[in-house]
């Protein structure tokens, strides 16, 4: 369990068709939070490419990567030389007709902590993940690392609090959500920002229901469909880092790239445990229900 207080930084930056454009802006933006004093430092979901999930294209999958791999090698050497711990999202190749959308965790002595496979995955107008992405089967089980265990997570999963309740009760220090989010172009303003707030509430009651900090990492800027069949998506940016009580430290704009840093106090979560101590509280011998899809009328 670890104590005191810790600088994370989280690069948001828009991406494009050029994967080595792409790892360049997280690269400068990894050293730019470091530059600031940064210990641990996360990017957006599927940070090397464009959002490919827009629409179903089977050479999209030349995009995945093993892991180990390039882009873990290039992050593993940038991570020894900050001596910072980095959260990385990447398109895994784990066998042929295997792939997963994966967070990457790299310790700050450049090895591989560990990796997230992400659990929930989506299958929506201009986000066909489950065409592209086979579920996760490494469980919500935190990462231990030079800064702390940390619960990561991975984008759709931010909705679910069970995802978050696990990371939380094996132990995570800090909850991680690397994303990809933003809305249709074609929507009204008065339901984007319906969208976009309910997207920073459900993660702050994360924070105040677990009594952890909670990190989201988005991508920002306007991506195409390449289909033509949609306006595209306008990503909101707007990434923040939420303290145990659900209160906002930092959030970057949401239409530019962003380099940002926040503190977050570990000592500040015992102290709010203790004061609202939801875990201690569980009546975990009343929720077996849980187990099942639905509670059909009884």
């Amino acid at each position: 369990m670890v104590t005191g207080k810790l600088t994370v930084g989280l690069v948001q930056h828009e991406c494009s068709a050029d994967a080595e454009a792409n790892i360049d802006k997280c690269i400068a933006g990894i050293r730019a939070a470091a530059g600031n004093g940064a210990r641990l430092v996360i990017l957006p979901e599927l940070h090397n490419t464009r959002y490919f999930c827009q629409t179903e294209n089977d050479a999209n999958f030349d995009l995945a990567e093993t892991i180990p791999g390039p882009t873990t090698q290039r992050l593993s050497q940038l991570a020894a030389e900050l001596r910072v711990v980095i959260v990385g999202s990447l398109f895994e190749r784990r066998a042929r007709g295997v792939y997963h959308n994966t967070a990457a965790v790299i310790d700050s002595d450049g090895s591989l902590a560990g990796i997230y496979r992400k659990m929930h995955i989506p299958d929506d107008p201009g986000y066909y993940e489950k065409y592209y992405f086979t579920p996760g089967d490494l469980g919500f089980t935190p990462i231990d690392t030079a800064v702390g265990r940390l619960g990561v997570l991975i984008c759709w999963d931010q909705w679910f609090p069970e995802a978050a309740r696990l990371m939380t009760l094996a132990g995570a220090d800090l909850l991680i959500y690397p994303t990809a989010i933003g809305w249709n172009p074609d929507d009204e303003l008065a339901e984007r920002q319906r969208q976009l707030d309910a997207w920073i509430t459900v993660q702050r009651a994360h924070a105040i229901a677990n009594g952890n900090p909670v990190i989201v990492c988005n991508r920002t800027g306007h991506e195409d469909d390449p289909s033509g069949q949609s306006a595209g998506i306008d990503f909101w940016g707007s990434s923040f880092v939420a303290g145990p009580q659900g209160e906002t430290i930092v959030m970057a704009a949401p239409d530019q790239p962003a380099v940002i840093n926040a503190e977050v106090d570990f000592d500040r979560s015992e102290q709010v445990r203790r004061v609202w101590p939801y875990l201690r509280d569980r009546r975990i011998d009343a929720y077996h229900d849980l187990e099942r899809r639905y509670l059909d009328a009884r």
